[in-house]
């Protein structure tokens, strides 16, 4: 039986092949680093109930959503970095649930969460194994809501179609990770970051709806060192 390797599990492989043991420094003070992969967000929602006159009990899930990212790191010391993800927004669907599951798609928004972390990276920056926390904001921006056939049904039967707006927030963000040196320039980096996020939604029919999203995002990236 043959075994497969995942794409991205293969191209690690063959750089930790190709990667040569050094004394070098990296991820130092004054050094810059970029690094390139997937990051997934998953949502961990708690929804409120929409306001009256709304079926009670009427709430709102959102799924995950997978986009590619861009991550810049800044060494202000050999062990405090700072971090700027830059990505695409990620879209997300949004479906009922409460007393409205299984009523399918009500709509999609897309989200850019725009951060900035300062992390503490373990050990020295010749060590190839680097385990690492961060902390930082993130505000999140909603765009392009829109809603389906089936949330006017839900909210406003009979009448025009409903649209509706997500507020944008300033959350925490934590964060933990790991980079792992192939040589003295590359090296791989996973990493898990959980944002306590809770904002609101506010219906075209004047209805309103808090929704705690609190993501959890895991990030995969293959980086090189300046």
């Amino acid at each position: 039986m043959k075994l497969r390797l995942n794409p991205a599990v293969q191209m690690l492989a063959m750089l930790a092949a190709m990667g040569v043991a050094t004394g070098a420094a990296a991820q130092s003070a004054g050094e810059w680093t970029i690094k390139a992969g997937a990051n997934r967000l998953m949502p961990k929602v708690e929804s409120g109930d929409v306001s009256p006159p709304a079926l009670p009990h009427t709430k709102a899930s959102v799924g995950d959503a997978t986009g590619p990212t861009v991550v810049i790191d800044y060494g202000l010391t050999d062990n405090i970095t700072l971090e700027l993800p830059i990505g695409l927004p990620f879209k997300h669907e949004l479906s009922g649930d409460g007393a409205i599951a299984g009523t399918g798609k009500l709509g999609t928004a897309e989200a850019l969460p725009a951060t900035l972390l300062a992390q503490y990276r373990f050990f020295s920056p010749k060590d190839m194994v680097r385990p690492y926390v961060g902390v930082g904001a993130t505000y999140a921006y909603f765009m392009k809501e829109t809603g389906s056939g089936q949330l006017t049904a839900v909210i406003n039967a009979g009448g025009p179609p409903t649209t509706y707006k997500i507020d944008n927030k300033l959350a925490a963000t934590i964060q933990a990770g790991v980079s792992v040196k192939f040589n003295e320039r590359w090296f791989a980096d996973v990493m898990v970051t959980k944002t306590y996020l809770e904002t609101g939604v506010t219906y075209s029919t004047g209805q309103t709806q808090r929704i705690k999203f609190d993501p959890v995002s895991v990030g995969m990236y293959v980086g090189y060192a300046f």
